[in-house]
């Protein structure tokens, strides 16, 4: 189901009722963009500890914004054993311009590109995209809205305005008392927006909102002062534009207040976007960002973590994305697929039924929350025998998962999972590498990339003027570098020993044994002086 501007606030309490009676939420977003052209410094690393990863990305999310959401909605169905329906909607979204609210975002290309062969509809996206805004930006509206230091902004908005200005002003000189018109194709917040300016601007005229459009009517000061102060309260009425220019963040609170597990895929970004766009700017501090999230959503499974954690270990083969995981554990490959959890779309999904949709948000989301539950069945069976195992239910799914639940993917950095729930642990992931250069003044971190970079992928970092670090995040790697270079007469590559090549740790030992000879001279000195 495609949800814009236009259906939302009708499908709101039926997305609320099914929220509420779900047993998990899977979710999948689609980006204007994924990462900030950054150099040097400023690149992702291998080396970066989480706190580092999260200051480089950071500035992304800032950058680039969300161009839809795809939710799918998991319940169990009662009566039945072990089977379950999935709701999944597509939402569209575009930033509330709304008053002084104007936000500024990017595309990058090779996003855009992407999102293009996959069939998006930017139309839809540009066009009908359903508004948000943050609580920071909400606070402002709204203080804006009930104090009456409201205005139009953008010289788009003042040019349509003016025009309806005009429009209505040229009918009111003809109109007589009771007489009404519509301007038509007028919806949404924007609906609200031409109201509010209407009624600020001509004393005797009242307006409402119909499904053509909105309804002009022309009245007397006595009738505008009583339909304004008795019929509808003002106050109730700024309220009600401000609920309409809040748009999916109303449905975002409601998600945060169901307190459902929340599954995605390597969603990581996911998590940083919605902070970011609904709830608030993203905190300096690495920290503090873990801290609002585990708040926000005490439940996360990332599926990409527990695949990735039991793949080897089940001999599947080789995957490079979502799709291919869930196409292996539908398959025969996979041991427990004839007891697995049966799952269907609802009607209004029928279309994922027959045609795969790859790269869709809603049915990206779909295919988190299927792997999420065929993973878990998998691992159930894993630790119960199959004559003793109890019937199983998702509460049942959610125990064997205990050992992965919000622990998130984190890609390229200096440990492979983020903990929300606490600290991050450290994983296993190969040594670093030490490179001394002989006989090559002035090599650059760039001339050393370009050396290895046929052999593997991995990053680099110099340590003095003529050592560098080597990291890559593949054992066999690690072992192909140490052996090709085995004797080379240039560069000498040899496991890195903190302790032993740290410049920092070496200058400590130096002063050290500085200051020991001079105390022991001192001493011997002492001893014999008369």
């Amino acid at each position: 189901m495609d949800v814009g501007a236009d259906e939302f606030e009708q499908s709101l309490p039926l997305l609320q009722e099914l929220v509420l009676g779900a047993d998990f939420v899977g979710l999948d977003i689609e980006f204007t963009g994924l990462r900030s052209n950054l150099s040097g410094p400023q690149q992702i690393s291998l080396f970066d500890l989480p706190s580092e990863w999260y200051v480089k990305t950071r500035q992304s999310v800032q950058q680039f914004t969300i161009c839809q959401i795809g939710l799918s909605v998991f319940s169990s169905i009662q009566g039945e054993a072990n089977k379950y329906i999935a709701h999944s909607c597509n939402f569209f979204l575009f930033p509330t311009t709304f008053g002084t609210l104007d936000s500024e975002f990017s595309f990058q290309a090779s996003s855009v590109q992407f999102l293009n062969q996959y069939g998006f509809d930017y139309n839809k996206f540009l066009k009908n995209g359903i508004p948000y805004m943050n609580e920071e930006q909400e606070k402002k509206v709204k203080h804006n809205i009930l104090t009456g230091n409201w205005r139009v902004r953008s010289s788009l908005d003042k040019d349509q305005i003016k025009v309806v200005i005009d429009e209505v002003t040229r009918w009111l000189d003809l109109a007589e008392e009771g007489d009404w018109m519509t301007l038509p194709g007028i919806t949404g917040f924007q609906a609200f927006e031409v109201q509010l300016v209407l009624r600020q601007a001509l004393p005797d005229i009242w307006t409402m909102l119909c499904d053509q459009g909105v309804v002009v009517k022309k009245v007397s000061r006595q009738q505008r002062w009583y339909l304004q102060n008795i019929c509808e309260r003002e106050s109730c009425w700024k309220e009600k534009i401000l609920l309409s220019a809040r748009g999916f963040s109303v449905f975002f609170q409601m998600l945060v207040k169901a307190r459902k597990p929340l599954v995605g895929h390597n969603m990581l970004m996911d998590l940083l976007h919605l902070h970011e766009k609904f709830f608030l700017p993203l905190p300096e501090s690495y920290d503090q960002f873990k801290l609002n999230i585990h708040n926000l959503f005490p439940v996360l499974i990332d599926t990409k973590n527990v695949t990735k954690d039991i793949w080897k270990e089940m001999n599947f083969p080789r995957v490079s994305n979502l799709s291919e995981i869930y196409e292996v554990l539908s398959s025969d490959l996979n041991p427990t697929k004839s007891s697995g959890p049966v799952i269907i779309h609802s009607s209004k999904c029928a279309k994922y039924v027959e045609t795969k949709y790859p790269h869709e948000a809603a049915y990206d989301a779909f295919l988190c929350g299927s792997v999420l539950l065929k993973v878990a069945h998998l691992l159930f069976y894993r630790a119960h025998s199959a004559d003793s195992a109890p019937e199983p239910s998702f509460p049942l799914y959610l125990s064997v998962l205990a050992p992965y639940l919000n622990q998130v993917n984190l890609i390229r950095a200096g440990v492979p999972k983020i903990n929300f729930s606490g600290p991050d642990h450290p994983g296993i992931r190969p040594p670093v590498l030490l490179l001394s250069v002989r006989c090559w003044p002035g090599l650059s971190e760039q001339q050393v990339y370009r050396e290895f970079q046929n052999l593997c992928k991995f990053d680099v970092r110099r340590l003095t003027a003529s050592q560098f670090l080597l990291l890559t995040n593949k054992f066999k790697d690690a072992r192909s570098i140490l052996k090709e270079y085995r004797g080379h007469p240039t560069l000498r590559v040899s496991l890195y020993r903190y302790w032993r090549h740290s410049p920092a740790v070496n200058c400590w030992l130096q002063v050290c044994s500085v200051v020991s000879t001079w105390a022991l001279l001192a001493f011997i000195l002492g001893r014999w002086s008369p």
